[in-house]
């Protein structure tokens, strides 16, 4: 069985105004992921995914591009704390 894994993540770029918080959420439900999602007062997105490590792993690749209208510059990751609900939400 594949190991369960939780991530913070930080994506960097143009990542606010186009969508990018929702397409978040259908990507990771689509993993079958839990976590939230939100923008940060810096211009950043902020993600906690949490799941079985190749799924958090896929959704690692495709934060790389984000959706059509996203410029993506950075991801970084953290360890991050197992969601105290499950399935993906947009967090405000």
């Amino acid at each position: 069985m594949t190991d369960r894994i939780a991530i913070r993540v930080r994506i960097a770029g143009r990542v606010q105004g186009v969508g990018f918080r929702a397409w978040t959420e259908a990507q990771a439900a689509a993993l079958g992921l839990s976590g939230w999602v939100r923008n940060e007062a810096d211009g950043a997105v902020l993600a906690l995914l949490a799941g079985p490590e190749d799924r958090v792993a896929r959704m690692l690749d495709a934060l790389q591009e984000g959706p059509a209208p996203a410029r993506v510059e950075t991801v970084e990751t953290t360890p991050g704390d197992w969601p105290a609900e499950a399935g993906f939400r947009i967090s405000r």
